[in-house]
């Protein structure tokens, strides 16, 4: 059975709903004009770390602050998805040793609708465009599906 990221061919990723979501995160970051003349998916090429690039880190880092701004970008992303699809207005929390391991909480109400345990964040990435809209949809998924469970704790 092919996994999620499989699904969505190459060609397809930069139509994926989640996708379109995170660029917007990322324009709406742009306050000054700086990435007007960029193309969409370059902003989005931090995120893209193959197994090469990923061996060339060290197994144990501290993450640097751009590595940490993305993956909460990613996580803005979702949270925003998940509001749009439910109308409830969800605050992300993220909580992180200077080590690179914590925790990442998306809350609607009372519920957390996503809970993220997160470990060595320095080597953040996905190996391709696929894998992260596929990751992201699958966030966004189940934060809907949480609130679809329990939507009197959501609403409170």
């Amino acid at each position: 059975m092919a996994d999620a990221a499989e699904l969505i061919q190459s060609e397809s990723a930069p139509d994926a709903p989640f996708i379109k979501e995170l660029i917007n995160i990322w324009r709406a970051q742009d306050t000054h004009g700086a990435w007007e003349g960029k193309k969409d998916l370059d902003l989005l090429e931090p995120y893209i770390l193959d197994k090469e690039a990923r061996r060339a880190l060290p197994i144990v880092g501290d993450p640097d602050p751009d590595t940490i701004w993305r993956m909460e970008l990613f996580f803005n992303a979702v949270a925003l998805a998940i509001e749009k699809a439910t109308g409830v207005m969800i605050s992300p929390m993220l909580k992180m040793h200077h080590e690179g391991f914590g925790r990442m909480v998306l809350i609607g109400g009372r519920l957390i609708v996503v809970n993220k345990q997160l470990r060595d964040v320095h080597r953040y990435g996905f190996d391709n465009l696929g894998k992260l809209a596929a990751e992201g949809d699958k966030f966004v998924n189940g934060g809907i599906e949480m609130i679809r469970k329990f939507p009197d704790v959501a609403n409170y």
